[in-house]
């Protein structure tokens, strides 16, 4: 697994216990919403940032 992956599973994790929803919910609103594949293609920036970042990133991403 890559380490771009696990940090995606790690945010789906977090943004789950955030907002009270479950692994299939979150999962599915990633996906929807190209919210996994921007964890992916930024990975370098965003865990560096560190998690609360990449959350508040996410959200901003699905208000729009």
């Amino acid at each position: 697994m890559s380490i771009e992956l696990e940090y995606l599973i790690y945010c789906i994790e977090e943004y789950k216990r955030r907002h009270g929803t479950n692994g299939k919910e979150t999962y599915q609103l990633f996906e929807q919403s190209g919210a996994s594949q921007y964890i992916i293609d930024h990975y370098d920036a965003l865990h560096t940032a560190g998690i609360e970042y990449t959350l508040d990133d996410i959200d901003g991403m699905l208000q729009r």
